[in-house]
């Protein structure tokens, strides 16, 4: 028996969020200041651990020597997360799949190219982005494997990146458009994701399957060879405002007022 004055430290909870899109210009401010109210909340809140699963950035691209100023305010609140002994994790998106050296050693972050698998209390979690799983967009997975071969990367660090960020944001807002289904709940990302988990947990191969990318927020249950599992979809922080919290065992999702 625990002598009465002994007790067992508590869990530190995990924050997951995903889809923040990130933007550097005066339209994103507002944005970027409600994103740092939120990453200080969670140090009030004593976060042990930081997950986001993909497009922190609405673009990112690591220079040797430079970064996008515009958003420097996030960053040093992600570094005083760092500082305050917080784990942070990324799981590379597609409008983020270029994080590297910089937001790994001044940041603090674990930078996670495709997937990751991390533990929740003993379960195992097989945690991605999303992007590339619906099959059926062929366009998009060619120009993934387009975009991160290591020549093409080369050749757009020659790029000034004043003239980087203006290319990057057409095309993030074709992203974006792809992905502005009236219904993102019942849209084909998040169908093809669904399934996708769905898949992943009947085999067997994690007891939670975690991501993000479709902007539609789930937490659903779905048998595995033991048990029933779970699928989570962080939904999006760009307009629905919504992330998981793991505590106690359990997952949550809430919302962040606006």
């Amino acid at each position: 028996f625990l002598a009465a004055e002994q007790v067992w430290p508590a869990v530190k909870p995990t924050v997951l969020f995903s889809d923040v899109h990130l933007k550097t210009g005066e339209d994103g401010r507002s944005q970027r200041a409600d994103f740092v109210r939120f990453l200080e909340s969670l140090g009030e809140q004593d976060c042990g651990r930081l997950i986001c699963a993909g497009d922190l950035f609405d673009f990112w691209f690591e220079y040797r020597h430079v970064c996008f100023s515009g958003c420097f305010d996030v960053l040093r609140a992600l570094a005083a997360l760092r500082d305050a002994g917080v784990e942070m994790h990324l799981l590379c998106g597609n409008h983020d799949f270029w994080a590297g050296r910089f937001l790994r050693d001044e940041t603090g972050f674990t930078i996670h190219p495709d997937q990751a698998e991390m533990d929740f209390g003993g379960k195992r979690a097989l945690l991605f982005h999303g992007d590339g799983v619906n099959k059926a967009d062929r366009a998009y997975r060619l120009y993934k494997r387009i975009a991160r071969n290591p020549l093409v990367v080369g050749a757009f660090r020659l790029i000034h990146p004043d003239w980087a960020m203006l290319i990057a944001k057409g095309v993030s807002h074709g992203s974006r458009t792809y992905l502005g289904v009236a219904d993102p709940e019942n849209g084909p990302e998040a169908r093809a994701l669904r399934e996708h988990a769905r898949g992943l947990l009947a085999a067997g191969a994690a007891d939670v399957v975690i991501c993000g990318h479709a902007h539609a927020p789930a937490l659903e249950t779905h048998p595995t060879p033991t048990g029933d599992g779970l699928y989570i979809n962080t939904g999006d922080w760009i307009t629905q405002r919504t992330h998981v919290v793991w505590q106690d065992g359990e997952f949550r999702m809430e919302r962040t007022a606006k």
